[in-house]
């Protein structure tokens, strides 16, 4: 029985399932009964495997195709209607086009399935924040799936009532082909297709195609912004509490940032780490004139694969109840492994692709890109108001990358429009969550490269134009990690290390401390990042210490002189859609070092 008597939302469904012709079609209103039935069913089908539940309660275990395991950004549309729209950094078709070639797929791909219709609302139910939007699937991983990633069932329905401002999200498992295995997203029409795939980050269309693609559109147009950032909470031995917003590429550490534990020296003075998000922020203007962000996601999709007791405990513990395990090491006691969980592979185990799998074969048991699905409550350092619908305050935005060489280990922008540049020329390797080659140096401007739902040209002016529009805007910064030295070691210790850098940014925020001026931008003074009980040993025998630190402070021309050449190429994409800002701040930036 349907939740909802809106007739936009019925109209659309009618319209979906004469096209995708189901047996039938069921509603899922979220409920325990409901979901417990549907876990029950995929487990007879074979679509899920029930782990073993008194060590794992409510958790489950699902393999993709073997063809359907990563993001296809080059099967990935922005369908707008025009090219420039769209920008020179998506793909992009005709949307007439889009949709007549699609429907011919979607053709009575439900045939002999049940259409499931999952209302769900990205952000706390009737937040100012929160976006409704309704999935139409055939994949019940996708249901339970969704069910922890976002808010489901009849409170969304109530919350909507008669408005026709919803996003529209069609999916089928179709055949899995995938040459004709498309996610297309239609920013002006508020939908979402995608067909051929099974795989969590083309299908649950709340995550990347609706929270970031649409949302970033939404934002746009109306005022506020959709960015792929970590939400963090620090917490001073006052009990007062600053939040931070972080933008990284895949593959540095964002996850880990979001749940980090601060070094012991720390702790035990009180200071404490809060997580509120690990992927997503909507970010609007407060009536303060502050920037207040929230996290429109309810789950963690999270990276299987290097996650443990070291690199997350947090993340680690957030998968020991009601999760879902996708493309991992199923072991014979009914848990599960991946690569970099323990230095302990288990034996008799089943490899992601249900093969029996010897740990001494040299092949991977997981897939490089395996996941987890787990409810954000699960996570031992959740904030107590995650789900504030008015959001928390952003004191900083962090940009980040892996940088050998160039970037330093943290350095502050001169200013908002400063910040927006620092955020544009971000650059990273390539990863496993992306399809195609692994560790290639590539822009990625606010780890929003694959998911700016328009040009980006457009998308750095919104930044720009919101700039004005905070009062009291965050400061900006750029972080790296990843520095390495001339035999290829890594200069800083990282993980939860990385509290030392966030503790001297929150520092500048209140102007606490000082800075060196740098053609870049504001680097600490070493003296200023508190070093007290750090304890790493770079390579051989040398300590970490303050003049280890001062290495990865310094500003290299020869390496900026570099980037400068590969910025401008980056840049020459956008024609006369670049802020001139940006190219104001990049003159500088050449000016600076000459």
């Amino acid at each position: 029985m349907a939740l909802t008597t809106n007739k936009a939302v019925l109209d659309w469904i009618d319209e979906m399932s004469k096209m995708t012709t189901p047996d039938k079609i069921v509603w899922i209103d979220g409920s325990k009964k409901q979901i417990a039935d549907l876990e029950k069913e995929a487990c007879l089908t074979g679509e899920i495997i029930e782990l073993n539940q008194e060590k794992l309660p409510g958790c489950y275990y699902h393999r993709t195709a073997v063809n359907d395991v990563a993001r296809v950004e080059h099967r990935t549309f922005i369908c707008a209607p025009s090219k420039e729209e769209a920008g020179p950094t998506n793909n992009w078709m005709d949307p007439k086009e889009a949709y007549k070639m699609a429907s011919e797929i979607f053709k009575g791909s439900m045939k002999g399935r049940t259409m499931y219709v999952i209302p769900y609302s990205m952000g706390p139910v009737g937040s100012p924040f929160a976006k409704i939007g309704f999935e139409l699937t055939d994949s019940i991983y996708v249901v339970l799936n969704m069910n922890i990633m976002t808010r489901v069932g009849q409170a969304v329905c109530d919350t909507l009532g008669n408005s026709t401002d919803f996003v529209r999200g069609l999916h089928s498992k179709c055949d899995i082909d995938e040459e004709k295995r498309y996610i297309l997203q239609f920013p002006q029409d508020n939908t979402i297709w995608s067909c051929n795939s099974g795989y969590g980050g083309n299908v649950l269309l709340g995550k990347k195609c609706f929270a970031l693609r649409i949302a970033s559109y939404q934002g746009w147009k109306e005022s506020w912004m959709a960015e792929h950032m970590l939400i963090l909470g620090i917490e001073n031995p006052k009990g007062e509490v600053k939040y931070v917003t972080a933008a990284f590429p895949s593959a540095c550490g964002k996850t880990n940032l979001a749940m980090m534990i601060p070094p012991e020296g720390y702790t035990s003075k009180g200071y404490k780490v809060w997580t509120l998000g690990d992927d997503i922020a909507w970010l609007r203007v407060g009536p303060d004139g502050r920037l207040w962000a929230v996290n429109p996601e309810a789950g963690f999709f999270g990276v299987a694969p290097g996650t443990n007791m070291k690199s997350n405990p947090n993340a680690l513990l957030s998968t020991e109840k009601g999760t879902i395990f996708t493309n991992v090491v199923l072991k014979p006691d009914g848990t599960v492994w991946w690569e970099g969980l323990d230095k302990n592979p288990p034996t008799d185990a089943l490899d992601w692709k249900g093969n029996p799998w010897d740990p001494a074969s040299g092949q991977k048991g997981a897939h490089p890109n395996s996941r987890f699905t787990a409810p954000a409550k699960n996570c031992p350092c959740i904030a107590k108001n995650w789900e504030d619908p008015a959001g928390v305050p952003i004191s900083a935005i962090i940009f980040g990358g892996r940088r050998a060489k160039t970037a330093p280990l943290v350095y502050q922008s001169r200013d908002w429009d400063h910040g927006v540049f620092v955020g544009s020329i971000m650059a990273s390797e390539t990863t496993a969550a992306a399809s195609g080659a692994v560790g290639v140096v590539r822009r990625d401007p606010m780890a929003m490269l694959p998911f700016c739902g328009y040009n980006m040209g457009d998308y750095w002016q919104h930044w720009i134009d919101m700039g004005k529009e905070i009062k009291n805007a965050p400061k900006i910064f750029n972080v790296n990690w990843f520095r390495l030295n001339e035999n290829g070691k890594f200069m800083w210790p990282g993980y939860g290390e990385n509290f030392r850098v966030l503790e001297w940014i929150i520092k500048r925020c209140e102007d606490q401390v000082d800075a060196n001026v740098t053609p870049i931008g504001f680097v600490p003074k070493a003296e200023d990042i508190n070093l007290e009980g750090l304890d790493y040993t770079i390579e051989g025998d040398r300590k970490f210490d303050i003049d280890a630190l001062r290495e990865i402070l310094t500003v290299e021309k020869e390496y900026w002189m570099e980037d400068v050449k590969s910025i401008e190429e980056f840049y020459a994409k956008f024609g006369d859609k670049l802020p001139n800002e940006l190219k104001s701040s990049l003159e500088t930036l050449k000016k600076n070092f000459n």
